[in-house]
C-alpha cells in the first residue's frame, strides 16, 4: 500500500488536462510511441473532435523511482461545468490531486470550484503550471494568483509544458513524494466506491472502484448499499490505456474494474459503496445521491416512424451515462417525443449529437427549460418540468424556480459590459473581488432558467472569450411568473411554450413573434403568429400569403371579370386558412432561444 499513489487531474476547461495525462503514461512507459495518439485517455470521437473530456477516464500506471516500484492510479477528470458530479466522485476515490492552470491564461472559475471539491475531499494539492512553452506565458504571475485567489502555497508549484515534455519526471516524482499512499484497513469488511460505471456489450454493466478497506475477489458475493442487491463478482480487472489487465484480487487501497454480468448499467450507481454481503460494513464510504438533471429539453424525432428506434437509442445511451433521465411526451406540434434531463446545455448538445450520429437518426429538440416547484391553492405541491404542463392561473398559489451561485472571472476591462448582462439575467451581486491588477472575479445569485438560454454565448461574446464561468445549484425562490404561449394560426404550440417574469413577457413575446415571422415560410394564405399569457393576446406578427397573379391569363374585356377572379382568390384563401396547416422548421423551436 505504501507505494500507490491514487491521485486526479483537475482544471478548468481546455488547460490541458489529457495531454499532460498522454505525457504521463508516456513517461511512465506503459504505451509505446509508436502505440501512443493523442487523447488516449478520451474514447468518443465527439470528445477528440470538441478536445473536451466528456467523461472521466482511469488508468494504472507503473513507475520507478530510485529502484523502488510505483503504482500510479491517474483519474483524468471532465473540465466543464455540467459535469462536475463525475469530478466530485472521482476526487472522491482519491487522495491528492493535479490543479492544473493555464501559464497564459491564469486562474479561471472552474479552477475554483474544482480546487473546493478537492478540499472537501481533504486532498493534498500539487499546483501544476501548464503551457510555459507558450510566448504569452507568464509562470510567476500564475503562481501569485493561485496563493491570492485560492489560498494554496505555490511556490514549488510544478512547471511543465505537455506539448514539448519539459517538466514532466520531475511533475510524477513530485506526486510520488506529496501525495500520501491511501489509507485504509486490509483486515476490515469489504468496502470500495464506484467511482464510475459504464456498459460493455460482451461483459454488461462494469464499476470502476476504489477500494478504501479489505479487498474484493474474484467469486465473492458483494452488497450494492444503496439497493440492498446481492451480486456475485464474475471477473476484475485493472485499467490500462490500451488492454485491460486481469486481476483474481482488488486490495486495499488499489482501484480496479469489477464485472457482475449485469445487464442494466443503473445497478452499478456512481456514488454507490460495494461491501460483502456476508460480513457488510456499517457505513458507506460517501452517502449515496443520484446525479440530479438541472436542465429538461423536449428531443422529438423529425419521422414520426423513428420513436421507437429512438427510445432504443435513449435506452443504450443511458446505459454509459447513468444520468441521463427520460420519460415519453407527446406534444400537439412534434406528435410522439421524450422530455429528457440533462445536468446542463453542453451535456444536452452532446446528447442530441450523440443520438444523431451514433443511431442515425434526425431530431427536433425543444427549448430547454427547468424545474419549477408549483404550489396549488389547496396545498398541494408539483413539480413541472415542462411549460406547456403548468396548471389554470387560477389555481396557483406560487411558483417557486431554481437559483444558482454563479462564478465570472473576467479581465476587468469587460466588467462593466458583464455587469449589465448579470443584471439583465435577474443576477444579485454577491461579492467581487479583484484577484490582481486586471481580473475580477465575480458571483451573483441568478435564477437558473435565465442561465439555460443564451447566457454563455453572451457572455463570450461580450468579453471576446476571456471570461470563464461556473455554477452550482443554491435553492428555489418564489417569483412572479407566467407562461407565455405562442400560438400560430390560431392553434397554441406546446412545444413553444416558456415561462417568463411578468414584467418581462411584453418584450419577450414582442421579440418571439417577431423571430418567428422570419422563420416561418410563407403559404398560400395569411399566418398569424400570437404570444398570450392566457386568453390575452400580446403581441401578434403577420407572415404574408405567397402573391398568385389570377388575372394574368385574363385578356382585355370588362373590369368584372377581373373582379370575379380575384373574389374568387379571396374566397379560396379563406377556405385555406381555415383547415390550413402551418409546417414550423427546427430553428423555430430554437428561436425561443435567441431573444435579445
Amino acid at each position: 500500500m505504501k507505494n500507490i499513489r491514487n491521485f486526479s487531474i483537475i482544471a478548468h476547461i481546455d488547460h490541458g488536462k489529457s495531454t499532460l495525462a498522454d505525457r504521463i503514461i508516456q513517461e511512465c512507459g506503459s504505451v509505446s510511441d509508436r502505440e501512443l495518439g493523442k487523447q488516449m485517455m478520451d474514447t468518443m470521437d465527439i470528445e477528440k473532435e470538441r478536445g473536451i473530456t466528456i467523461k472521466a477516464q482511469s488508468v494504472r500506471l507503473d513507475y520507478v523511482k530510485d529502484g523502488e516500484h510505483y503504482i500510479l492510479n491517474l483519474i483524468d477528470t471532465p473540465g466543464h461545468v455540467d459535469f462536475s458530479y463525475e469530478v466530485s466522485k472521482s476526487l472522491a476515490s482519491s487522495d491528492g490531486a493535479l490543479l492544473i492552470v493555464d501559464a497564459a491564461q491564469g486562474v479561471e472559475a472552474q479552477t475554483i470550484a474544482n480546487v473546493f471539491l478537492a478540499m472537501e475531499n481533504n486532498l493534498e494539492l500539487i499546483p501544476v503550471i501548464n503551457k510555459i512553452d507558450l510566448p504569452a506565458a507568464d509562470p510567476a504571475k500564475v503562481a501569485e494568483e493561485i496563493e491570492t485567489s485560492i489560498g494554496i502555497d505555490a511556490t514549488d508549484a510544478c512547471l511543465v509544458s505537455a506539448k514539448t515534455g519539459v517538466g514532466i519526471r520531475a511533475l510524477i516524482d513530485a506526486i510520488v513524494d506529496r501525495i500520501p499512499a491511501p489509507a485504509g484497513d486490509p483486515n476490515a469488511p469489504t468496502k470500495a466506491i464506484i467511482y464510475d460505471s459504464w456498459f460493455d456489450p460482451y461483459l454488461g454493466a462494469l464499476g470502476l472502484v476504489r477500494v478504501f478497506d479489505g479487498e474484493i475477489k474474484v467469486n465473492q458475493l458483494v452488497k450494492i448499499m444503496s439497493n440492498g442487491e446481492e451480486h456475485q463478482v464474475l471477473d476484475l480487472m485493472y485499467p490500462h490505456p490500451l488492454k485491460r489487465k486481469k486481476t483474481s484480487v482488488i486490495k486495499t487501497g488499489e482501484i480496479g474494474i469489477v464485472v457482475l454480468g449485469l445487464k442494466e448499467v443503473h445497478v452499478v450507481n456512481v456514488g454507490d459503496t460495494i461491501t460483502d454481503a456476508k460480513n457488510p460494513t456499517k457505513e458507506p464510504v460517501v452517502e449515496y445521491e443520484p446525479a440530479k438533471p438541472f436542465v429538461f429539453a423536449g428531443i422529438y424525432p423529425i419521422d414520426t416512424d423513428d420513436f421507437e428506434n429512438l427510445r432504443d437509442a435513449l435506452d443504450k445511451l443511458r446505459l454509459n451515462d447513468s444520468s441521463l433521465s427520460c420519460s415519453p411526451e407527446t406534444s400537439l406540434a412534434l406528435g410522439f417525443g421524450f422530455r429528457v434531463g440533462f445536468l446542463g446545455m453542453l451535456h444536452m448538445e452532446v446528447i442530441k449529437e450523440r443520438l444523431e450520429r451514433e443511431f442515425n437518426l434526425d431530431l427536433i429538440a425543444s427549448a430547454p427549460s427547468v424545474i419549477y416547484q408549483v404550489f396549488l391553492n389547496n396545498g398541494e405541491k408539483i413539480n413541472v418540468h415542462n411549460p406547456s404542463e403548468l396548471p389554470e392561473v387560477n389555481r396557483i398559489d406560487r411558483i417557486e424556480e431554481p437559483y444558482i451561485r454563479a462564478t465570472v472571472i473576467t479581465p476587468s476591462e469587460y466588467l462593466g459590459s458583464i455587469i449589465t448582462l448579470l443584471i439583465n439575467k435577474r443576477g444579485i451581486q454577491t461579492k467581487m473581488t479583484y484577484l490582481n491588477q486586471d481580473r475580477v472575479m465575480l458571483e451573483y445569485e441568478v435564477p437558473m432558467n435565465e442561465i439555460v438560454m443564451d447566457f454563455y454565448d453572451k457572455l463570450k461574446s461580450i468579453s471576446k472569450g476571456y471570461a470563464s464561468f461556473d455554477y452550482e445549484p443554491i435553492e428555489f425562490r418564489v417569483g412572479d411568473l407566467v407562461k407565455l404561449d405562442i400560438k400560430v394560426a390560431g392553434e397554441a404550440v406546446d412545444a413553444l411554450s416558456i415561462v417568463v417574469p411578468r414584467n418581462q413577457a411584453l418584450s419577450r413575446g414582442r421579440v418571439l413573434v417577431k423571430n418567428m415571422k422570419e422563420i416561418i415560410p410563407r403559404q398560400l394564405f395569411e399566418v398569424a403568429v400570437q404570444a398570450s399569457l392566457g386568453s390575452q393576446v400580446i403581441a401578434r406578427e403577420t407572415v404574408k400569403s405567397m402573391g398568385k397573379n389570377v388575372t394574368a391569363k385574363c385578356y382585355g374585356g370588362d373590369i368584372t371579370r377581373k373582379r370575379k377572379l380575384l373574389e374568387k382568390q379571396k374566397e379560396g384563401k379563406k377556405r385555406m386558412k381555415a383547415i390550413g396547416k402551418v409546417q414550423l422548421p427546427q430553428e423555430a423551436f430554437m428561436s425561443v432561444l435567441k431573444m435579445d
